[in-house]
């Protein structure tokens, strides 16, 4: 009876079961997972990383990723959707298939009869992840743009992206909420200054600009620009890989301007179509461009230089978007020295001349005396002043200050070769230095002079003095006489 009652009650319960099922089924039709579902919306995630050296060897298949890759931020995207595509059907998806042998990848256009591409919102920016999110969108076909890459970027080429993919983990379902990872490849370049080696204008200093190669399998455009200051004249340029692959100039790269000119040009080293083949197949180098330059004017030169990585990045300026890297700003600083001549009185002495000399030996020596202007010998004028002009800054080198005891720091020698008339040569040179404040207006340096014999009268020649010593001396000579004739003359009356 109890089991009887028992089955009875496990059919009841089974009927009612049953019947819930059909009423759930009655409410909300099945829909298998393997279908798309056109009641579901979708999201797209955008990832912005740094493009490694070597690649991650993640998926790229629409699922989220562990990424231990730089994250960008501030870089624009802009999303267009493309109607009419229905994914829900098989003729949409053959539709979004066909679209690939219409796609031109230009910025916000799609080609091909009947298709349109309409933005979804405005350009957002990665945040602080380098993360961008679109939820809720309609099931379909998206184009995605990088429309405001970061500067010294190479950007993403525009792609197209479904939404839903198939479920690369589960390949009887649908990824609806889609994440892609397009990377950057940022160039960076650097720019030094050489010129601890020079000492006065027209030695040649040597600029080095290095930059990144964009490590991206095409490279359609490479250029540096360096705007030199006006008080720089233009020399030479050379060009090199950093692993030592050859570049020659109008096969891999051309130069303008061709030849040395004067008062700071524009100088732009272009890669032609064989020399970017060339860097593609050296993304792990850097470029190493190598200007000379000679300076022509003293103050303090300050230069920067643009590396343009891609084709697009021409077109834009520095800190655009998609624009060149901008290289720190480099420095070489050249001035000049003001000497005062005067006398124990501090009165200007004209016609003192001066020369200057890298070191003390060669000071002492009068030798290997520095050419300044063509000339020298430097003379001092009616109000005793001279401006020795054209020496290198004695605290800056390489483009970095130096200290005293620093082998780069450099300091000058002053001898004097020619006195003013009535004055003393001075004994030994001097020591002194070039800065920006002796390049400032103003007496840097009062050298004083003393007079013939250290101010001293010497007798002269012909004078009375002279006839007063001559007069001692005769009468001197008289007296030794007398006595001697006196006393010879004596010794014969005693003998």
């Amino acid at each position: 009876m109890n089991t009887h009652s028992k089955w009875r009650g496990t059919r009841a319960a089974a009927a009612i079961l049953a019947a819930g099922l059909a009423v759930l089924t009655m409410a909300a039709p099945a829909h298998a997972d393997n279908l798309v579902d056109p009641n579901e919306v979708g999201s797209l995630t955008i990832h912005k990383y740094e493009a490694p050296e070597t690649p991650t060897g993640l998926p790229n298949d629409g699922t989220e990723q562990t990424v231990a890759l730089p994250p960008l931020a501030g870089v624009g995207f802009t999303v267009y959707k493309v109607d009419p595509i229905d994914l829900t059907t098989n003729a949409g998806w053959q539709d979004a298939a066909d679209l690939a042998d219409v796609f031109d990848g230009t910025t916000g256009s799609i080609t091909g009869a009947g298709f349109t591409a309409t933005a979804v919102g405005a350009e957002q920016l990665t945040d602080a992840a380098g993360e961008i999110t679109l939820t809720g969108l309609d099931l379909g076909l998206y184009y995605v743009v990088e429309t405001s890459p970061l500067a010294g970027s190479t950007a993403v080429a525009p792609f197209l992206v479904t939404v839903p993919l198939t479920d690369p983990n589960n390949l009887d379902a649908w990824l609806y909420d889609v994440h892609v990872y397009p990377k950057n490849a940022l160039t960076e370049a650097t720019k030094t200054v050489e010129d601890s080696e020079d000492i006065k204008l027209g030695d040649e200093i040597e600029f080095t600009i290095t930059g990144d190669i964009p490590n991206v399998a095409i490279i359609d455009g490479y250029k540096i620009a360096d705007d030199l200051d006006p008080k720089l004249d233009y020399v030479s340029t050379s060009v090199t890989l950093s692993d030592g692959t050859a570049l020659v100039a109008g096969t891999h790269y051309t130069v303008t301007p061709a030849a040395a000119t004067t008062g700071g040009p524009l100088v732009e080293i272009t890669f032609t179509a064989a020399g970017l083949d060339l860097l593609e197949l050296h993304t792990d180098a850097t470029v190493v461009a190598e200007i000379t330059t000679t300076v022509n004017t003293v103050g303090e030169i300050a230069n920067t230089a643009l590396l343009y990585p891609n084709a697009a990045s021409f077109n834009a300026q520095p800190g655009e978007p998609g624009g060149p890297t901008e290289t720190p700003e480099v420095i070489t600083k050249w001035g000049d020295l003001t000497i005062l001549k005067t006398d124990d009185a501090a009165a200007p002495l004209t016609g003192a001349v001066f020369s200057v000399y890298l070191t003390e030996a060669d000071a002492q020596a009068g030798t290997n005396a520095i050419v300044l202007g063509g000339a020298t010998e430097f003379t001092t004028a009616a109000d005793g002043t001279v401006t020795i002009s054209g020496l290198r800054y004695s605290d800056w080198a390489d483009g970095v200050a130096v200290a005293p005891g620093d082998p780069n720091y450099q300091t000058y020698w002053l001898a004097e070769i020619v006195a003013p008339d009535g004055f003393e040569l001075l004994a030994e040179p001097i020591e002194f230095t070039i800065t920006a404040a002796t390049t400032a207006v103003g007496v840097d340096l009062t050298v004083e002079n003393v007079p013939s014999n250290a101010g001293f009268e010497l007798p002269l020649t012909g004078g009375t003095g002279t006839t007063v010593f001559i007069a001692g001396g005769l009468l001197l000579l008289a007296g030794a006489v007398f006595l001697a004739v006196y006393t010879r003359r004596k010794n014969q009356v005693d003998a």
